[in-house]
């Protein structure tokens, strides 16, 4: 005679890991610093995200790899616009604030001033100031125009967006040095 099977009772136990709890965020609401983009270096960033933008796409329109220099200037341009825009909403949509291990109040004054203020802005202010003097001096007149005007109006664009790094430049550097007189 066969045994009648008995029915099997499975438990199943789920656990979530601390890892995963702290990652995960409080609220689905979307952070966004709106007063940062009201200040002078916000301001600026912005200037520099859209001149920036004018200096490469300027240049990429053209036949610029018959000239060896824009290359430089194509690179410089390129890095820090993809570099600003990547800080700008990072820093906008407050995404460092995501994770609750590290001491942000501390951290945030650090990473901004020193880091993104003075390291940054100071390399691109001194790397764009070299690729606009190699921008103009680049552009010589040619029997295409366009070339001849797309490289003389980036240049123009590659001037000023490397005053708006001088200017990010300076002011992180009085933040940082009001930071470290307190």
């Amino acid at each position: 005679m066969e045994e009648p099977q008995r029915a099997r009772s499975h438990t199943v136990t789920t656990t979530a890991s601390s890892f995963a709890e702290n990652f995960s965020t409080s609220s689905s609401s979307f952070a966004y610093d709106r007063e940062f983009l009201r200040t002078l270096p916000g301001l600026l960033i912005v200037a520099e995200i859209v001149l920036g933008l004018l200096v490469w796409t300027l240049i990429a329109g053209t036949e610029y790899f018959r000239v060896p220099a824009f290359g430089w200037v194509m690179f410089v341009a390129v890095f820090y616009w993809v570099l600003t825009v990547f800080f700008l909403i990072i820093y906008i949509t407050m995404t460092y604030t995501r994770i609750p291990q590290v001491p942000w109040t501390t951290v945030e004054d650090v990473i901004w001033c020193i880091y993104y203020g003075l390291c940054f802005n100071g390399s691109a202010f001194v790397l764009y100031l070299s690729a606009a003097v190699v921008d103009a001096s680049s552009v010589f007149p040619e029997r295409d125009s366009h070339n001849f005007n797309s490289w003389a109006a980036s240049s123009f664009f590659a001037f000023l967006v490397t005053i708006c790094y001088a200017g990010n430049t300076y002011f992180s550097f009085i933040a940082w040095r009001s930071r470290t007189i307190q």
